[in-house]
């Protein structure tokens, strides 16, 4: 997914794009836009504002902003599954597989009972 940004606040500009490092893209290639001023073009266009008619509300989170930004460009796109981040951490993206974590979590619990059952067999002999 690309995104463009164009923001009057300076500061809001600076974090979208800090947020969105690895999906920049110029307006001209873009899928999406982000703005914080309503302006009617040919863009698919995601408006940031404290207000009720806003697609983002402010303030808003990391993970918040890339539901958005995903299930937006679902909407807009019609695909049903995208990996729209996947170069993004674990923590930073929702629907992230959690096998390996699943896996390493069942380990420490195996691990666990066996030291328990260690020390009971222990204290018994």
């Amino acid at each position: 997914m690309k995104v463009a940004v164009q923001c009057e606040s300076a500061l809001l500009q600076r974090s979208l794009e800090l947020f969105l490092q690895g999906n920049l893209s110029s307006l001209k290639q873009c899928d999406l836009v982000i703005r914080d001023k309503k302006i009617m073009d040919s863009y698919h266009t995601l408006y940031i504002a404290n207000g009720e008619e806003s697609d983002i509300k402010k303030p808003f989170s990391r993970s918040q902003l890339y539901l958005t930004l995903e299930n937006f460009y679902k909407k807009i796109s019609g695909i049903q599954s995208i990996q729209a981040f996947e170069d993004e951490g674990a923590a930073e993206t929702p629907t992230k597989d959690f096998r390996l974590l699943e896996e390493r979590i069942e380990q420490l619990t195996q691990e666990y009972k066996n030291s328990i059952m260690h020390v009971v067999k222990a204290f018994y002999e």
